[in-house]
């Protein structure tokens, strides 16, 4: 059932670069985030030449091998790759079946972004939002009593990711109409 989804949606022309564009910005948001103070600084600076300013951003993202543990390295590439899979297959279904929409795939798939996003972070902050997040509360230290110091959230994200994508896919092949 998946696999016929996936053919029914990546068919389209119009998926594949959908999937690859958003991806590629979830992974390089994912990426730049804990650098968005030197970027900024650097995009902003009036003596640093254009192609040096256009370097640093492609440079950073091979972050992703120096700062980033095996397993956030894991999966932030595959919170990436299934936030594009997942955004393709909504579209793909509300522009199909707008009318007799049910919420459960796409409120998992939401549930998976955040929980992905909270638990995005390199080897030396770990999870970035989270942590800051938590810390307006005084609860940042709880993190420290975690396993894998917040990569569960990453972990979470990307099995709720994958079951948004079941779900959906499931609504894609099943008609919304009841079987004889």
């Amino acid at each position: 059932m998946l696999i016929q989804a996936l053919q029914k949606v990546f068919r389209k022309p119009m998926y594949i670069p959908l999937t690859l564009i958003t991806s590629l910005a979830v992974f390089a948001f994912a990426v730049w985030l804990p650098n968005i103070p030197l970027i900024v600084k650097v995009m902003g600076h009036p003596g640093i030449p254009f192609t040096r300013k256009f370097d640093l951003p492609i440079s950073l993202l091979g972050s992703i091998v120096t700062n980033f543990t095996p397993l956030s390295a894991t999966y932030t590439i595959a919170i990436a790759v299934l936030f594009g899979i997942n955004l393709a297959m909504i579209i793909y279904f509300l522009r199909r079946r707008i009318d007799n929409m049910k919420q459960s795939g796409i409120a998992t798939g939401f549930f998976g972004i955040m929980s992905g996003v909270v638990g995005m972070g390199c080897a030396a902050c770990g999870s970035f939002l989270l942590t800051s997040i938590l810390s307006l509360f005084g609860a940042s230290s709880i993190l420290s009593f975690l396993p894998l110091a917040g990569g569960e959230f990453g972990i979470i994200g990307v099995v709720l990711l994958v079951l948004a994508i079941y779900m959906t896919a499931k609504q894609i092949v099943n008609p919304l109409v009841c079987k004889i």
